[in-house]
């Protein structure tokens, strides 16, 4: 790996990982979680994403490892949500979907600069994008009790793969390139909360008339 692309993946991992560990330690705060569900959800959204990428792309898991650096800024980002004043949490809230973004962003080119460094088809790029941005944020919610929010909120998956797409057909390259492409996901990301946009979606809950009858009789 040469040095120019071993400083992108550096910069986008320290970016990816502070974001989604501080994301993963107030939702510990939100469901009432002891400060040892704050550590644990803290890691496992900044990491999860990156552990299911590795499985996929042929990286030993035990890599994970030897991030001695990442984990201790996982941590500190974590220790630090959990003693801040609360008012200093509710404050970061406003400011939630942002730093998500920025998360989104940041691992998923990341995930997709690992998947293109091995030579993978364009069709591994992406999933390993895909799977770096958001992986993280599924477990997290799975083990909060939580519906996956990625899976059903405002259009966020797509991001993640618009930014695989655009590395594995080799259209960003060089560190400005990718700064630039960080930029355009952060922004496309926040125009879709702002918007609301969403994927389509089927409800066979609303469709379902024995559900709309049992619901009438309650």
């Amino acid at each position: 790996m040469d040095e120019l692309l071993q400083i992108n993946l550096q910069l986008f991992s320290i970016i990816g990982t502070v974001a989604f560990a501080v994301s993963g330690a107030v939702v510990a705060m939100e469901e009432d979680y002891d400060i040892l569900g704050v550590f644990v959800l803290a890691l496992v959204t900044a990491f999860g994403g990156g552990v299911v990428r590795n499985l996929l792309i042929g990286v030993p898991v035990t890599t994970l490892w030897e991030q001695g650096m990442y984990l201790k800024i996982a941590i500190i980002a974590a220790g630090l949500v959990f003693i801040v004043p609360v008012s200093w949490i509710r404050r970061w809230k406003t400011w939630e979907s942002l730093f998500d973004a920025i998360g989104l962003s940041a691992f998923s080119i990341q995930g997709a600069l690992y998947a293109a460094n091995m030579n993978h088809p364009i069709s591994a790029v992406i999933v390993a994008a895909v799977m770096t941005g958001i992986g993280g944020g599924i477990i997290r919610d799975v083990l909060a009790g939580r519906k996956p929010l990625v899976l059903r909120d405002e259009i966020y998956a797509v991001w993640g793969m618009v930014a695989g797409l655009m590395i594995g057909l080799g259209w960003f390259q060089g560190s400005y390139h990718l700064l630039g492409l960080f930029v355009i996901v952060v922004i496309l990301r926040m125009l879709s909360v702002v918007f609301k946009w969403r994927l389509p979606r089927r409800s066979l809950r609303l469709n379902d008339p024995a559900v709309n009858r049992g619901k009438g009789n309650l």
